[in-house]
């Protein structure tokens, strides 16, 4: 078996998968109770936590899939990019493991683990359009293979994800700020409240959300009588038409009728059902894993992980793991 751990951020992910790529099981242990009293991840509590869960989602994970700790026969684990703490207590959990059962480990990327989790669920054929948007980062990438990955856009300063999570926060919404939003806002009129829709018609595949972040706290200023709801469908419109232009115009730009969305904001509603209408208009095939193959989990990784066990990729247990991603960057499209 091959055993994946995902501990980049606040989940700890395990999952475990059969010789012919098959999942076989998979647990999450999510941190959000812990960190949603102060409106956002710690780190150090971050860290700790996955420290104290691991071994025991581990032991878990194996007892429930009637499994033994000597049927693993490699490890797959998230190297980065993701909180430094966190990330060094999977792999360090990883490389222990390895060394006493004297079995590989395998590096997995966990950005690239969100876009190919889909080959999960769905056949993709390549090449095709990846956007990743979560509360830490959102991106587009030109996809051609397994190996062939280039950015090709990025966020100039907050993730999608993150926006959602401050606008709550000045709305008094609490942590995470992205479920709670949309639900509001399916109670709100998005016409009512019209927010600016940044680089939307600048010819960049790049994003920028800190500016709309600040159109909401100017208009919650000057109209102290706002409807909570209708602050929500306006934010959360004007979110999800960026994201939705801005991939189909890749898409149209690069000549790639196929998109595959992932990260955690993927599990929105009102942008899965924008991005399936909008891709079907243009002949855009829109691709999305299940909500919770969205999120951090372990899952993503054992996919990643799986392809590289195939080709015998392993990596040194002197590999170190990165806080922050380098891809091939392509800008000539624009």
């Amino acid at each position: 078996m091959l055993l994946a751990i995902e501990t980049s951020c606040d989940e700890t992910g395990v999952a475990l998968f059969d010789e012919e790529g098959r999942l076989i099981k998979e647990l999450v242990f999510s941190q959000v109770d812990l960190h949603s009293q102060f409106g956002g991840i710690v780190p150090e509590i971050a860290s700790r936590k996955h420290l104290e869960i691991l071994p025991l989602l581990t032991k878990s994970l194996l007892k429930s899939a009637g499994a033994e700790i000597g049927d693993i026969k490699a490890i797959g684990v998230t190297f980065g990019p993701g909180l430094i703490g966190s990330l060094l207590v999977g792999v360090s959990f990883a490389k222990a493991l390895a060394f006493a059962l004297k079995i590989p480990v395998i590096k997995v990327d966990h950005l690239i683990a969100h876009l190919f989790v889909i080959f999960l669920e769905k056949k993709v054929e390549f090449p095709f359009i990846g956007l990743l948007v979560s509360g830490g980062h959102t991106a587009l990438f030109l996809i051609n293979s397994w190996e062939e990955i280039f950015l090709i856009g990025h966020t100039r300063d907050d993730a999608g994800g993150e926006a959602f999570d401050k606008v709550a926060k000045l709305l008094g919404l609490g942590y995470p700020g992205g479920p709670v939003i949309s639900e509001l806002a399916k109670k709100g009129d998005p016409e009512k409240v019209k927010f600016p829709r940044p680089l939307l018609n600048e010819n960049t595949f790049d994003f920028s959300f800190s500016g709309l972040k600040t159109a909401v706290v100017n208009y919650l200023k000057k109209n102290p009588d706002y409807k909570k709801e209708d602050v929500c469908a306006g934010f959360e419109e004007a979110v999800c038409e960026v994201l939705v232009k801005k991939t189909l115009f890749a898409c149209e730009k690069l000549k790639i009728p196929r998109v595959v969305v992932a990260g955690g904001v993927a599990s929105n509603e009102r942008l899965r059902k924008k991005l399936f209408e909008e891709g079907r208009k243009k002949g855009i095939k829109v691709y999305m894993p299940d909500k919770k193959f969205c999120t951090d989990n372990g899952v993503m990784v054992g996919v990643v992980a799986f392809y590289k066990w195939k080709k015998r990729e392993f990596c040194p247990l002197t590999e170190e793991p990165y806080a922050r991603a380098v891809f091939k960057k392509l800008s000539t499209f624009c």
